[in-house]
C-alpha cells in the first residue's frame, strides 16, 4: 500500500497503491529513516478483492508494469487497475480512502496503512 502521510504513520485481500509526494507536516516527534516520524494521519489508495486470485492478477499487472524494476507505480495507474479490479466502492475513486488516522482502520489495514513507506506499494495482504 503506497501512501502520503501527516505526521510520524475492510474485509478482503488488499494491495495498497502509491501517492506522489512525501511526508506532509502534521506530525508530533522526529522524523524516522522513511519520513513517517510519528505520523498520525496518512492517505492511501487500496484494492480491495474477496478473491485471493483477482487480487493477485491486479499484484501482477502492479508488478509487471512498476514494481519488478524497482519503480514506483504512478497514481494514475494504479487509479486504473483500481477501478478494474476493487470490490470496494472506492474503486471508482482509483482505490482511493484520502487522509485516515491512527484507529480509524481495521488492525491489519491500519499496520500496513502505517509501515509502508511513503510512494511505495505493498504487496496484497489480508484483512478483515
Amino acid at each position: 500500500m503506497g501512501k502520503d502521510a501527516k505526521g510520524g504513520k475492510g474485509k478482503g485481500k488488499q494491495a495498497g497503491g502509491s501517492e506522489d509526494g512525501g511526508a506532509k507536516g502534521k506530525g508530533k516527534g522526529g522524523k524516522a529513516a522513511d519520513g513517517l516520524g510519528t505520523c498520525t494521519y496518512v492517505k492511501a489508495r487500496h484494492i480491495l478483492c474477496e478473491k485471493q486470485g483477482k487480487i493477485n492478477e491486479a499484484y501482477k499487472k502492479l508488478q509487471d508494469g512498476w514494481l519488478s524494476n524497482g519503480d514506483k507505480v504512478p497514481p494514475a495507474e494504479f487509479a486504473k487497475i483500481a477501478a478494474e479490479y476493487s470490490e470496494c466502492p472506492s474503486g471508482k475513486k482509483g482505490g482511493d480512502l484520502g487522509w485516515f488516522p491512527r484507529g480509524k482502520m481495521a488492525g491489519p489495514f491500519q499496520e500496513v496503512a502505517f509501515n509502508t513507506v511513503v510512494g511505495a506499494t505493498s504487496p496484497p495482504f489480508k484483512s478483515t
